[in-house]
């Protein structure tokens, strides 16, 4: 394995971190459907009590010319830069319990010193257990509660909340390979796939952030503040449900997906959950375009909020 030294810092502002806590990561630059992970990390950030445990080296790991950082741009003079973050945080829960956060971009470069040195951290802080979540997209109706797929070596979360087993080759992530080194030490490993709607993998979807929020209580015990989350997804609802009462084409768009997810969830679990039983995926191309403008409208909103 490759050596880590060099590619982080350690802070020394922190003292006294306990020993045997939960660490939760999520790293964006992959895939990340509905915007989960992203609005898990930045929740989490904004939220909770943190502190920055260690630093990594973004000019060791990132491409710059792929994912730029971002400058102020103030009349006639450059008055900001912001450069992209990798950092392992302390952080609290709503219950005042510590806990590991990992968060920020996904390394382009040297996956395996990266994976290094997420393991000696792990080593260094005696790690009890670690959870990360990522997001994809797939025909499935937001209608329906956002499910989730699960990996790893606790055979009681894949029991209890993986209701999609496949057999299959993806693209791997940064933490796939982490989980698969975890795995190879036995240490205690739990990786959660949601599965978000895919007319709705290109917006914030508030939804996604809960159900990973959720699927992290599940697996550490932690407990997070989710009331402002839950009423920002209880509006995204509401306004694509008022979409549906004024198009029927696309009610019964969705309305095939509601079918075909509720005959996987409760007639032949043996199926998966995404296709018909000719083994067909629904299209997303008119559902995505009746919602376009809606999603546009929403964006819009927003910036002028901001304003």
């Amino acid at each position: 394995m490759q050596n880590p030294e060099g590619l982080y810092d350690l802070s020394t502002d922190v003292a006294g971190v306990p020993e045997g806590l939960h660490l939760v990561a999520g790293l964006t630059g992959f895939a990340d459907a509905g915007g989960a992970v992203t609005q898990l990390s930045q929740y989490l950030v904004d939220t909770l009590d943190n502190q920055v445990l260690a630093a990594f080296d973004a000019d060791a790991l990132l491409d710059y010319r792929a994912r730029r950082p971002t400058i102020q741009f103030d009349q006639d003079h450059l008055s900001d830069y912001r450069p992209a973050k990798l950092n392992l945080y302390l952080m609290k829960d709503e219950l005042q319990q510590p806990f590991l956060l990992l968060t920020g971009y996904e390394p382009d470069f040297q996956w395996e010193r990266f994976t290094a040195a997420v393991l000696q951290l792990i080593d260094h802080y005696r790690v009890k257990s670690t959870t990360w979540v990522h997001a994809i997209p797939m025909p499935v109706p937001h209608t329906r509660p956002i499910g989730v797929t699960v990996s790893g070596n606790r055979a009681e979360l894949i029991d209890a909340m993986s209701i999609w087993k496949p057999h299959t080759q993806a693209p791997a992530t940064a933490l796939h390979l982490i989980e698969y080194r975890l795995q190879e030490l036995g240490h205690p490993i739990t990786g959660f796939v949601l599965l978000v709607p895919h007319y709705l993998a290109d917006t914030e979807y508030p939804l996604a952030a809960v159900t990973a929020l959720e699927s992290v209580s599940a697996a550490t015990g932690l407990i997070f503040p989710t009331d402002r989350l839950r009423e920002e997804g209880r509006d995204f609802i509401a306004k694509i449900d008022s979409q549906l009462e004024n198009n029927q084409e696309l009610a019964k768009l969705v309305g095939t997906l509601e079918e075909r997810h509720d005959s996987y969830m409760l007639d032949n679990p043996l199926r998966s959950p995404l296709t018909d039983i000719d083994g067909e995926l629904p299209s997303a191309d008119e559902i995505a375009a009746e919602l376009q403008n809606f999603l546009a409208t929403r964006r819009n909103g927003d910036d002028e909020k901001s304003q």
